[in-house]
């Protein structure tokens, strides 16, 4: 995966409080730290589609605390053009971000919405969010109460550490793409379809993260052909290596291999919230072959894979 040398990377998707202390985690969270196995159910499920549904976890687990601040001075100094991208991970997932948000910009109202930008929170350790407090441990995740992206970067080597993935900037921009995939969703109202807890390989919960999945391959397929401000396109280059390595750590963050691999050493459909890794690369490869996010309804298909 290559980004246009001279392209101008706009930092204003990022909130960097990678200096800012945000706690520890609230109690029943942490979870097996994999895009948030565990925040999905607690943030996402619970915590509705911020349409007026479901339970704002808020005023359960603690809120926002108050004088966090963010301050990227340092990001906006680092990452300024595609070059930093190509060399840079903080400036490659702000470039992530950037074309994520121009492709959504342009392909929502054809789904009957308008998209909103939204940023994502860089952090480090733990972090106050909308839904209450995380840690790194929680791995990435979306909020819909304050309907913003939070990741601590250092889970990019966790997958590659803990799960064996091969990762590379293109793993990277799949992570982020898939949690901006859930904004979309809550955009779309989509979350209410989800009952607090459902759980099972065909549970809401599992059909919620396969058309995250799904919308993140619709990105990727379009990504080398979305422009950015300047009319071009700001991701150049996408190899089948990188689909590849994409396919590989989806199959490695399906419950199953987090199950057998990494929890009690049996698989328990029963107890799926994210689903397996068959599903995972499947509708992951839909969104990517097809580019059509039309094709990402997992809510009326008895099909999952």
């Amino acid at each position: 995966m290559r980004y246009r040398s001279n392209a101008q990377l706009d930092t204003s998707g990022v909130q960097d409080r990678r200096s800012v202390s945000g706690g520890t985690l609230a109690a029943g969270g942490g979870g097996l730290g994999v895009l948030g196995v565990l925040a999905v159910i607690l943030f996402q499920v619970l915590g509705g589609g911020g349409s007026g549904g479901g339970t704002d976890l808020s005023a359960l687990l603690g809120g926002l605390s108050s004088g966090q601040t963010a301050d990227n001075t340092q990001l906006q100094s680092e990452c300024q053009t595609g070059e930093d991208a190509n060399n840079k991970l903080d400036c490659a997932v702000v470039a992530d971000i950037d074309s994520i948000q121009d492709y959504w910009t342009a392909e929502l109202p054809t789904l009957g919405a308008q998209y909103q930008p939204t940023s994502t929170i860089f952090f480090k350790d733990s972090v106050q969010t909308g839904c209450g407090s995380a840690s790194s441990g929680t791995g990435p995740f979306y909020c819909p109460p304050d309907k913003l992206v939070y990741i601590d970067l250092s889970f990019y080597e966790t997958l590659h550490t803990d799960f064996g993935a091969e990762g590379g900037l293109f793993v990277d921009a799949y992570v982020i793409a898939h949690e901006y995939g859930h904004h979309v969703q809550d955009l779309l109202g989509i979350n209410n379809k989800v009952k607090p807890g459902d759980t099972g390989p065909t549970s809401g919960s599992v059909r919620l993260e396969l058309q995250a999945d799904c919308y993140a391959g619709a990105w990727a397929h379009h990504a080398t052909t979305t422009p950015d401000a300047s009319g071009q396109p700001l991701i150049i280059e996408i190899t089948q290596d990188d689909i590849d390595r994409a396919l590989d750590t989806a199959g490695r963050i399906g419950d199953d291999f987090i199950q057998t691999n990494l929890g009690s050493g049996k698989v328990d459909e029963g107890s799926f919230t994210h689903g397996s890794s068959e599903q995972r690369r499947k509708w992951f490869s839909t969104g990517f072959d097809t580019g059509d996010p039309t094709k990402c309804d997992t809510f009326s298909t008895n099909s999952l894979g």
